[in-house]
C-alpha cells in the first residue's frame, strides 16, 4: 500500500499551501542560520531565537505567548551550550524546540472517560465549525476502533438541516441518531435520549447542539442546562482551527461558562497557519483531545502533542501513517496481491482494491507529509482527490475481462469506455498510461525493499491520472 500512496504522490499535482507550512518554512529558516556553526553562542541563539518568533507570531500565535515560549528555548539553549559539544548546534536547537512544542500543545496524549455506562459526550462550539460533522466522527471512531454502541442525539433544534445532517451520518456509519422534530427543547430531548439509550443497551451517548456565539447570553445559557442536566462524561468545544488567534480566544470564553473537558481541532486540511494548535492548551488549560480533517468519517484521530511537534518540524509522523495503514491492512490480500505484482499482474481490479483502502485511511496529501522526508517533496503538490472519481468511473466502464487484462485494451475498447463513463478518449489513454508505468514500477520494487529507490521512483514519474 505504501507504494501506492507514493506513486499517488506524484498523480495529483497543482500548487496549493500545507497545513503549518509557513510555520514550518520559517523555523527550518531560523536552524538554518546555525548549520556550519561549530557551537551554539550567546549570538547564534539569538539570532535563531528572533526568528523563531516571528515564525510563531506569523502563525498567529499571540505575541506573549511567542515570547515566552522563545524566552525558553533560549534559556535552554544556553544553559547547553557547554555541555553537549559533540551535537550540532543546529540538530541541538531543533531538539529544544520540538521539546518546547510538545510541551506547549499539551505534553501528554489526553484520553476521554469512557468508563461510565452510558458514557456521555456533549459536544458544543460556534456555528460552522464542524460540530456535526465531528460527532459523526467520533460515534465511527468509538464503534470501530472501541467496540463501543454509540447513540447520536440531535439537539440542534434551530436547523433543521443539522437534524437531517446527523440523520445521513448515522446511516452511512451505522449508528442510531435519536432526535424529535416536534419539540424545541434540547435539553429535553438530551434527557429522554439518555432514557431511550439505557433502554436499548447504547454504551456511549453523542450530544450535537446548536452551534452559539459567546456573546449570546440566551444560547449560552441553554448549553449550561444541557449540561447540568445531563452531567456528561466529556464536554468537547469544537473549533475551526483555520481561525487561528480568534479561536483561542473563543475557546477561552465558552469555558469560562461551561468548564469543557477538552478540545477538538476540526479542518486541518485547509489553510491552517497553526495557531489555534499551538495556543489553546497554554491559554485555556484544556488539553486538544481529537484532530479532525476532511469530510470523511475515519479522518478522525487522537492528538499526540509529540508527534504533531515531529510534523511541524518537518520530520514527519511515521507512527501514524504505520497506524493508519495497519487498520485497513489485510494479511491475505497483501500476499495475493504480493504475488501478483511479482508476476506483474497486476489489475484494475487490484488498483480499485488499492485505492479504496488509500481513501479509509484519510486525505492523502496528509498522509504524504506523515513520512519522513516527504513533506519537503509533496511541499508545492495539491492532491487533486476528486480525480479518483474519474479514475473509479473509466474501471467501472470497462468490462469483467477487460480489468482482469489491461492488455485487452485496443483503441475500439477505448472509445466504448470514453463513451460509457462521458470522458475525451485521450483521458482514457493517459489513464492506463499512467496505470502501467504504475505496474511497471511496482513490478521492479517488488525485486526489493529499497525505500529510497522507491522514492525515486515515485518523485520521477511523469504524466498524471486524468483530471476533472
Amino acid at each position: 500500500m505504501v507504494r501506492v500512496v507514493l506513486y499517488f504522490c506524484d498523480a495529483f499535482c497543482k500548487t496549493t499551501d500545507i497545513m503549518f507550512e509557513n510555520l514550518s518554512d520559517r523555523l527550518e529558516l531560523a536552524f538554518k542560520g546555525l548549520k556550519g556553526e561549530g557551537t551554539l553562542t550567546e549570538i547564534n541563539i539569538a539570532e535563531s531565537i528572533k526568528e523563531i518568533r516571528r515564525a510563531l507570531v506569523g502563525a498567529d500565535v499571540n505575541y506573549k505567548i511567542a515570547k515566552e515560549f522563545t524566552d525558553k528555548i533560549k534559556e535552554e539553549a544556553l544553559g547547553t551550550q557547554n555541555v553537549l559539544k559533540s551535537v550540532k548546534p543546529g540538530e541541538l536547537m531543533v531538539k529544544i524546540v520540538m521539546d518546547g512544542l510538545v510541551d506547549l500543545m499539551g505534553g501528554q496524549t489526553a484520553g476521554v472517560n469512557l468508563k461510565d455506562n452510558p458514557s456521555i459526550f456533549l459536544i458544543a462550539g460556534l456555528q460552522g465549525s464542524g460540530k456535526t460533522t465531528f460527532s459523526g466522527k467520533l460515534a465511527h471512531f468509538l464503534k470501530t476502533k472501541k467496540s463501543k454502541r454509540p447513540l447520536l442525539v440531535a439537539c440542534d433544534v434551530y436547523r433543521p438541516a443539522a437534524i437531517n445532517q446527523l440523520t445521513v451520518l448515522g446511516e452511512q456509519i451505522g449508528v442510531k441518531v435519536f432526535s424529535d422534530l416536534e419539540s424545541k427543547d434540547p435539553t429535553d430531548i438530551a434527557r429522554r435520549a439518555i432514557a431511550f439509550a439505557k433502554s436499548n443497551q447504547h454504551d456511549v451517548i453523542i450530544v450535537d447542539t446548536a452551534g452559539r456565539l459567546a456573546v449570546d447570553e440566551e444560547m449560552m445559557a441553554e448549553i449550561e442546562r444541557i449540561k447540568a442536566t445531563i452531567s456528561p462524561s466529556e464536554t468537547l468545544f469544537v473549533v475551526d482551527s483555520m481561525t487561528g488567534q480568534d479561536a483561542v480566544n473563543t475557546a477561552q470564553t465558552f469555558n469560562e461558562r461551561i468548564n469543557y473537558d477538552g478540545v477538538v481541532l476540526t479542518k486541518l486540511d485547509g489553510d491552517t497557519r497553526g495557531g489555534a494548535a499551538l495556543s489553546i492548551k497554554y491559554t485555556v488549560g484544556k488539553p486538544i483531545k481529537f484532530v479532525s480533517t476532511g469530510e470523511q468519517m475515519e479522518t478522525l484521530d487522537v492528538f499526540h502533542p509529540e508527534r504533531m511537534a515531529q510534523r511541524i518540524l518537518g520530520m514527519g509522523d511515521i507512527v501514524s501513517f504505520v497506524e493508519k495503514a495497519q487498520e485497513q491492512f489485510d494479511e491475505v490480500e497483501a500476499k495475493r496481491l504480493e504475488k501478483k505484482i511479482k508476476k506483474n499482474k497486476f489489475d484494475f481490479n487490484d488498483f480499485l482494491s488499492q485505492l479504496a483502502q488509500i481513501r479509509k485511511m484519510g486525505d492523502l496529501k496528509s498522509l504524504m507529509n506523515m513520512i519522513p522526508g516527504m513533506g519537503k517533496m509533496t511541499k508545492n503538490l495539491d492532491i487533486d482527490e476528486s480525480a479518483f472519481n474519474k479514475v473509479e468511473a473509466i474501471i467501472f466502464s470497462m468490462t469483467p475481462k477487460e480489468r482482469e487484462n489491461p492488455e485487452l485494451l485496443n483503441m475500439s475498447r477505448k472509445q466504448r469506455i470514453a463513451s460509457g463513463c462521458g470522458i475525451k478518449v485521450h483521458e482514457v489513454n493517459q489513464f492506463i498510461k499512467q496505470f502501467d508505468e504504475m505496474r511497471k514500477f511496482m513490478h521492479m520494487m517488488s525485486k526489493g525493499n529499497n525505500m529510497q529507490r522507491m522514492m525515486g521512483g515515485a518523485k520521477n514519474m511523469r504524466g498524471g491520472l486524468p483530471m476533472g
